[in-house]
């Protein structure tokens, strides 16, 4: 779980994020959602210690502040964090077995023969265990999004991030990534925390949002509860297309005959 407590951040005179409350739950998708300029991006740089947020706030990692932590703690918990990019981050000259063995070349004292076989867990996992020899170009952007998520788990973290992992993918593949993004949560029991853009993700899979407007916390709650929600913001920002309200109504229609 991870406690995200007054968290602010401006860059000169200009405030990003301000006094941002959150809770990010273990075994869970907990997405970030807002515009364009809106703060995920911000937010989500403090959650992992790549930016320090202004001074008055916290961010708890299972009780520990990652503000507060030293040197040797905060490296320690970057090993259990694992992060899938927006444009994958492939090494173009390494394969596909070699690019998820990098990380247990970098953090860990394994065999040769032990890596391979955590490679093959992971691939395997991920339904992709014909691809050891293949490069990234030879590849789909569904299979190098899946190489992606194979090599943010390998080290087996607790905690995993998300940055639009469905960015430039076909629906189809879309709905893939996510049903598989759940399954890996909750099977590793993760703390996973997904930056989208993406309507789709957020009613499939949405078991915790935090919406974020002109760099604060608008709404927080779940998949479920925006179907009721009464947040116009919110609204107009969820069911801009047709399409999504007219899910919303369907959905509403459902919880009303339960």
């Amino acid at each position: 779980m991870i406690v995200i407590k007054n968290i602010s951040k401006s860059f000169d005179d200009r405030v990003i994020i301000q006094g941002i409350d959150a809770v990010m739950e273990s075994g869970k998708c907990n997405l970030i959602i807002g515009s364009s300029g809106s703060g995920k991006t911000v937010l989500t740089k403090c959650i992992v210690g790549l930016i320090q947020p202004d001074e008055g706030g916290s961010i708890e990692y299972n009780g520990t502040d990652l503000i507060r932590m030293d040197d040797k703690t905060r490296k320690e918990l970057r090993q259990q964090i694992g992060m899938l990019f927006q444009g994958n981050a492939l090494f173009d000259s390494m394969t596909v077995q070699e690019n998820i063995k990098f990380p247990l070349d970098m953090f860990t004292k394994l065999t040769h023969g032990e890596k391979l076989k955590k490679v093959d867990e992971v691939l395997d996992r991920v339904n992709l265990s014909n691809a050891h020899k293949r490069f990234p170009a030879e590849i789909s952007g569904g299979m190098k999004k899946r190489v992606g998520i194979a090599r943010s788990i390998v080290l087996n973290p607790k905690y995993l991030f998300c940055d639009e992992p469905n960015s430039g993918l076909d629906p189809l593949t879309s709905m893939v990534i996510d049903k598989l993004i759940r399954e890996i949560t909750i099977d590793y029991q993760m703390t996973t925390v997904v930056v989208t853009h993406d309507m789709n993700s957020v009613m499939e899979i949405g078991d915790h949002i935090l919406y974020l407007y002109n760099g604060k916390k608008q709404w927080e709650g779940s998949n479920k509860d925006i179907i009721f929600s009464k947040d116009q913001l919110l609204n107009d920002f969820i069911f801009a297309s047709e399409f999504l309200q007219d899910a919303k109504q369907m959905r509403m229609q459902e919880a009303g005959k339960k």
